[in-house]
Formats: C-alpha cells, structure tokens, sequence
C-alpha cells in the first residue's frame, strides 16, 4: 500500500459547476470530483490531474486531501472516464476514517499454472471484503500451480489479508479448472469434405443423363 506521504493530495474548492466548467479545469491539468458520506453535504474540488491519475491507478486508491488547510482521508469509489479518449472526466470520493471498516471490491489475482492441458478460468475477478479503511489489500492472490480439471476454488476457499472479512457469498465460484474446448476447425473441415463428397457424388447422374 503507498505511504501517507504518497496519497498526499492539495485540492481546492470549486463553487463553479457544468459542462464548460469541468472542460476549463480539464484542460488546466485538473479533475472535477465530488466528496461525500458520513452525513456530511456533498463538496466539490478540483484535483491536481497528473498526480493523481497515478495515484488511482491501483483499485480502491486512498487519497489524503487537505482542503483549504484541512486533512479529510477519502476513497475513490468512481472514476468516470471519456469512453473514446479515456480521459478523466470526474471522480466520486468516500469520506473514511482511520480504524473504520468498509467493504470494497478487491481484485483476484492468479498465480502459478495449472496441471499441463487445462486452463484456469477466472469466474469472479473480483471479492468484495469488510476491511479498515486504511489497511485496503491491493489483491487476493490464488494459486492454481499444478490443479487438474475439475478443480473449483470458491470465495470461500480464498486466503484472505489480515483483518479482512469475506462479504461475498462463500460458494461463489472465482477460478474453474477446465480442459480446452475442443477445436473447430476439425469439424469445419470434415463439413467441408463432406460438402465436397456430395457435389461430387451429385455430378456423375447428370453427366449420365447428358450422354443419353
């Protein structure tokens, strides 16, 4: 997990809103974002764009913003990007406390491979854990070194982080070890021939009936 000092992040107030609003302080280097929860009122801030597209990069990114000289700790909950350009187009943050518990959705991650000829299908990329606010787990590591076919791992079967709690239902399926489909290309070629068979087979009884 980063530092504190690597979430550090100065934010400003903004009063302004709409569309040519939110394009202006894109094309400043910043991003609109919306601070809410614990029954405070909704505040609006402009982000410094560059640092904190870094920060966000990882799932579930903690920033520690200071506010017209105020600390207020805050959960990235939704990062809504440009669909085409992929550009930042705004943010939506969750007030946390230290020492709070929350639940958030915390990616699988999948090592080693499984037993040679099969495949280890991710069902579930994601488990949603109860955990403090600031101790998130960046992921779930699961092993699938050596499994067989037929081999299913559910949530419940996860080695979770310290302190964390399963929220998601404990026989939900995350990985399925399976054999490979097999391919197609052999059928499609048996249809071929036999489309070939049959035009040929379909020749012969009108050449017959030409010559006579």
């Amino acid at each position: 997990m980063s530092t504190e000092t690597d979430t550090k992040v100065v934010a400003e107030l903004r009063e302004q809103f709409g569309k040519g609003f939110a394009r202006r302080l894109r094309a400043a280097g910043k991003i609109p974002a919306v601070i809410y929860g614990h029954g405070t009122d909704p505040v609006h801030v402009a982000l410094p764009g560059h640092q904190v597209s870094l920060l966000i990069r990882r799932a579930n990114a903690l920033l520690e913003l200071e506010i017209a000289g105020k600390q207020q700790l805050t959960l990235v909950k939704d990062v809504q990007k440009d669909p085409v350009h992929q550009v930042i187009e705004h943010i939506d943050l969750l007030v946390v406390k230290k020492g709070e518990k929350i639940q958030v959705d915390v990616p699988v991650s999948v090592i080693g491979e499984p037993f040679p000829g099969t495949i280890a299908n991710l069902e579930n990329t994601t488990v949603t854990l109860e955990v403090e606010a600031t101790h998130i787990p960046q992921n779930v590591e699961v092993s699938v070194e050596g499994l067989e076919d037929g081999t299913h791992i559910t949530a419940g079967e996860l080695t979770l982080p310290r302190g964390a709690t399963l929220v998601t239902e404990a026989d939900t399926l995350v990985i399925g070890v399976a054999l490979p489909p097999a391919p197609v290309e052999d059928e499609a070629e048996e249809s071929e021939e036999g489309a070939d068979a049959e035009a040929e087979g379909g020749e012969a009884p009108a050449a017959e009936e030409s010559a006579e």
